[in-house]
């Protein structure tokens, strides 16, 4: 049994124990119309990754498989992260404006059509489902949790319940990702590279269908220009230090995060030969089972998704975030440190994926609390510009494996200090009573809710006097 495959089953223990711990970490809800809030929520949300995670592991085999150059290959994801960095702070204000729930079904019908451009081999078709990729990559990462963190407050269900939505979309995605790798691959071994994408497209269909029948409609702010909501969403990043913060944070680790994604094949194919002959060492590519790591790094995912439900008891998500993100940084120092070791450097990898396990949900939480909701999804995907140029950077000046985790061990070093420095506002703004708590949710609800909510506070104030 390789390395590989034993810490798969390692992870898995370890992952069933600390479920089972912490299954009740957060505050457990007796409330009918929160749970079935929640399971509307992520049947949609899980079905819209499914449809990404199907077509993810295939799409370089295709591109090899039309005959398609390195350079062509090159192009063909810049296309993606460009798309996604020019036009998805567009589509973030179309969403508030034009609704969060009809940007999502755009996400499916963008998406699906980006799976019928993979039937062809033409390179100029496949760059145009690479931009339509991009955009809709966009909406996955904003509407989405928009459309979410607006329900949950217009329903008046308790702030702190979108954690456990946030936590349990971690542990159902990183199931969903391997479940989908492995239809994936099934289907790509029956039927040819193209067929995952197909799957994928009757995915992305039944989740149009969900959402059309099952979910409502909200907005940002309707009445604003295009202009405007970008003019609203920059103030308040340079008004508001905290949201600022996060938006740092964000652009930072992600940054880091796919960078990783784009170097740990790389990075766990290289090993060390001792010649006996003359004492030197020669560096060789080994193959790696590129499925049991995938499987490991998502158990190690899970795992940070059951960690985040014991950490938040313990310590406001400010506060141990700043913990997080330097083993992050710690851990992706190992390809610098102990090249060619497989062990150690897996090891670290896997550190790395539970950091981003409890990086998910964390910051979900964190933009649910602080990010005003006129602009929430022009907001979020303002802070992906940043990201987006890194990984850009990245793929076309072709650096050496050290210098790229250099880099990314900087990132989240700085992303530490960002933290440190919302923990200190969170903690001179934090407020202890019942009323003041209330109020500080205001920010984070359209106008109307805050009207109600203005005159319930009024209310309980009189009926304190």
């Amino acid at each position: 049994m390789d390395i590989f495959l034993g810490g798969f089953y390692i992870l898995v223990a370890l992952c069933a124990i600390l479920h089972l711990a912490t299954r009740v970490a957060l505050p457990p809800t007796s409330d009918a119309s929160f749970n079935a809030f929640q399971r509307t929520y992520l049947v949609v949300y899980l079905l819209a990754m499914a449809g990404d995670w199907l077509q993810g592991p295939h799409v370089y085999a295709l591109y090899e498989n039309y005959g398609m150059t390195m350079e062509q290959i090159d192009l063909l994801f810049v296309a993606g992260f460009g798309s996604s960095m020019i036009f998805g702070t567009v589509v973030g204000s179309v969403a508030d404006r034009c609704g969060r729930r009809t940007n999502c079904i755009m996400y499916g019908v963008l998406y699906g059509l980006t799976c019928l451009t993979k039937h062809s081999s033409n390179f100029y078709v496949l760059m145009f489902g690479r931009l339509l990729g991009g955009i809709a990559t966009s909406i996955l990462y904003s509407a989405f949790e928009s459309w979410l963190v607006y329900e949950h407050h217009k329903r008046g269900f308790d702030s702190n319940l979108l954690g456990n939505i946030f936590s349990l979309g971690v542990l159902g995605n990183s199931m969903v990702a391997i479940g989908a790798g492995l239809v994936a691959q099934k289907f790509a071994d029956t039927f040819g590279f193209v067929a995952p994408f197909d799957v994928s497209l009757l995915t992305l269909m039944l989740m149009v269908i969900l959402i059309v029948m099952t979910w409502s409609e909200n907005y940002g702010d309707k009445t604003s220009s295009l202009a405007h909501s970008f003019g609203s969403a920059f103030s308040t990043i340079r008004a508001d230090p905290k949201v600022l913060c996060l938006g740092l944070i964000q652009s930072l680790f992600e940054g880091a995060m796919y960078c990783f994604v784009l170097e740990w094949t790389p990075s766990l194919s290289i090993i060390y030969i001792n010649n006996k002959s003359n004492g030197s060492t020669e560096e060789k590519h080994s193959d790696i089972p590129h499925g049991h790591i995938f499987a490991a790094f998502m158990v190690s995912l899970m795992i940070g998704s059951s960690l985040f439900k014991l950490l938040c008891k313990l310590a406001p998500v400010e506060s141990f975030m700043r913990f997080v993100l330097f083993a992050a940084a710690l851990s992706l120092t190992m390809p610098i440190f102990y090249k060619g070791n497989q062990l150690y450097i897996f090891g670290g990898f896997l550190v790395f994926e539970t950091c981003v396990g409890i990086f998910w949900p964390s910051m979900g939480t964190m933009r649910g609390k602080y990010i005003a909701e006129e602009t929430r999804a022009t907001t979020m995907n303002i802070f992906r510009v940043p990201l987006n140029f890194i990984v850009i950077i990245i793929l076309l000046q072709h650096l050496e494996l050290d210098t790229i985790f250099q880099f990314c061990t900087v990132l989240l070093l700085v992303a530490v200090l960002c933290q440190h420095w919302l923990f200190t506002l969170y903690e001179s703004t934090a407020k202890t009573t019942p009323l003041h708590e209330k109020a500080m949710t205001l920010r984070s609800v359209s106008m109307l809710e805050a009207q109600r909510l203005q005159k319930e506070l009024g209310e309980e104030e009189e009926e304190m006097v």
